[in-house]
């Protein structure tokens, strides 16, 4: 779930009381690279505030409110701000983080600075608590007011590329493990720390996270430098042993999903699942797709990787099977909308070619065949509408509902109407087509994930031709780059957006009890996607 879905604030009297629930590990500095908007975000009005009480009271509410980049926008360097805004959540893991305005100096007419002092509470454990003031400074520019960002907005002490870590232990012990029991982070005397490598930078934070929440009665809070050595212990005392939590991550898989993406000049990201047991195996983004953890609930246009679900609605609501005859011309009215393929038409044909090259003008038919609720009843069967809390991370798996016209309807067909799915929606999907079941994601096996909004999957013998459809995408179809993978089941999707010259390439399948999702933004084809993919299935 977002953590737009999470607010609450709590204003009394002259002071501004901001509760807001936090979690573990990150790097605060000077600068960095602009916090990523998520897929579907409208655009927003000249930051800041009319007033410098505004200002700061409007940031710490954003801060109430768990919306860390609008807090941000509301600073003179929003992108640094962003990223240490966004990982403080994951940090400490209080039950609650108490801000309370203390002092706002007076400011006279036509002054451009002020400042003052709020303090922070952060309730770490019960009986825990550790408070101290944070100085501020306020900037007017371009006639509105901003937060002076710098990392002593988190800690007086902080400075530039140091960090904030949490230590459980004075000796070296595992803290995370994987799900065959190896390493992934360490505690230590100098804090929580990922193993040699690296192997989960998007889900660090995530993960330590949960360990200070698992944390006994021994722990302290340290500042660290670039190094990882301490500089100070700010807070407690690690005298006690760390608990080992055991995630649902694999580490080969995490791996092999890492190096697969790195080797990716543009953004690219990938998200893997265990069909039977709904671990989420591998979450992996390079560093041109940013930090903000967007495989897991970025949501984008799926493109034809959403011809899954279409067919799913085909077969069990029009009564279609893999060897139906179909019309596949290069281009089509369907309805009101001029449907094109990508330079190819097959003619009559049927549904299992149609679906393994792609064919635009017969999804959009099929589609219009349905009711209007059609396309929304096969996406929910296939978990796209499904909403879970997991403990440590926020998801969104997807949107799809009903058309708001004939032409959208169409268009939803071979998605790219209103229809919208993240990575780990498009993994979630396949796998739901590989076991056929309901899957419950879950990054560990010692927390449970809350099935806030569940689903029930469509009846086996529909599954049964659609798993034969995805075969053959990648037996004689747009998906031929993954074959030499074994035996590989999967989607391509091209999805367009914006003015329609650019394009986010899909790869959504399976290969054994592994489920797997692979986007890449702005790659204008399917085609780079199915290659990452192979890349990933064979380091396995």
């Amino acid at each position: 779930m977002s953590p737009a879905k999470r607010r609450g604030v709590l204003i009394g009297g002259a002071l501004l009381v901001v509760v807001v629930v936090v979690a573990a590990f990150f790097v605060l500095n000077g600068g960095g690279s602009a916090p990523e908007a998520e897929a579907g975000a409208t655009s927003v009005e000249t930051p800041g505030a009319l007033d410098p009480h505004t200002a700061i009271t409007e940031y710490l509410q954003d801060l109430s409110e768990n919306n860390t980049d609008a807090a941000s926008r509301l600073t003179d360097a929003a992108p640094a701000a962003a990223v240490a805004l966004r990982d403080a959540r994951n940090t400490l893991n209080p039950s609650t983080l108490t801000a309370k305005l203390t002092v706002l100096q007076p400011t006279p007419a036509g002054a451009t600075q002020t400042g003052g002092t709020f303090s922070l509470g952060w309730t770490l454990k019960p009986g825990k608590v550790w408070t101290y003031d944070v100085p501020f400074q306020l900037a007017q520019a371009g006639g509105k007011w901003l937060v002076h960002w710098a990392p002593s907005l988190l800690h007086p002490k902080l400075e530039a590329g140091q960090r904030l870590v949490v230590s459980t232990a004075v000796q070296d012990t595992t803290a995370v493990a994987d799900r065959d029991g190896k390493p992934l982070l360490i505690s230590g005397s100098a804090g929580l720390r990922p193993v040699e490598g690296d192997p989960a930078p998007l889900l660090r934070s995530a993960l330590a996270g949960q360990v200070t929440a698992a944390a006994g009665g021994g722990f302290a809070v340290e500042r660290v430098d670039t190094g990882g050595k301490n500089v100070e212990t700010l807070f407690g005392k690690a005298d006690g042993e760390a608990k080992t939590l055991t995630s649902s991550l694999s580490l080969a898989a995490q791996n092999s999903a890492q190096a697969a993406v790195d080797g990716n000049k543009g953004s690219a990201m990938i998200v893997a699942l265990d069909t039977g047991s709904g671990d989420i195996l591998a979450v992996a983004q390079n560093a041109a797709a940013g930090n903000a953890p967007k495989a897991l609930h970025g949501l984008y246009e799926p493109g034809s990787s959403f011809k899954i679900a279409t067919s799913v609605a085909a077969v069990q609501q029009s009564g279609l099977s893999a060897t139906s005859p179909v019309d596949c011309p290069g281009v089509a009215t369907v309805g009101t909308r001029t449907v094109k393929n990508e330079g190819f038409e097959l003619g009559a044909t049927n549904l299992q070619t149609a679906f393994a090259r792609s064919c635009n003008t017969t999804f959009g038919q099929l589609a219009l065949d349905l009711p209007a609720n059609g396309l929304q009843k096969a996406a929910d069967e296939l978990g796209l509408n499904a909403d879970y809390e997991i403990p440590g991370i926020d998801t969104e798996l997807g949107k799809v509902e009903p058309a708001a016209s004939k032409d959208e309807q169409v268009e939803d067909g071979f998605g790219q109407g209103r229809i919208q799915a993240s990575c780990l929606g498009g993994a979630l999907m396949a796998a739901t087509v590989a076991s056929g079941k309901a899957i419950t994601p879950r990054l560990w096996h010692d927390l449970d994930t809350t099935v806030v909004k569940g689903y029930s999957p469509p009846p086996a013998a529909v599954l049964g031709q659609v798993r034969t459809m995805m075969r053959a995408v990648v037996t004689s179809g747009t998906g031929r780059g993954a074959a030499s993978a074994g035996q590989v089941f999967g989607k391509t999707g091209t999805a367009q957006f914006g003015d329609g010259s650019n394009a986010t390439g899909w790869f959504v399948g399976y290969r054994g009890n592994v489920a797997f999702a692979v986007l890449l933004e702005d790659s204008n084809d399917s085609g780079p996607a199915v290659t990452l993919a192979a890349k990933f299935l064979k380091a396995l």
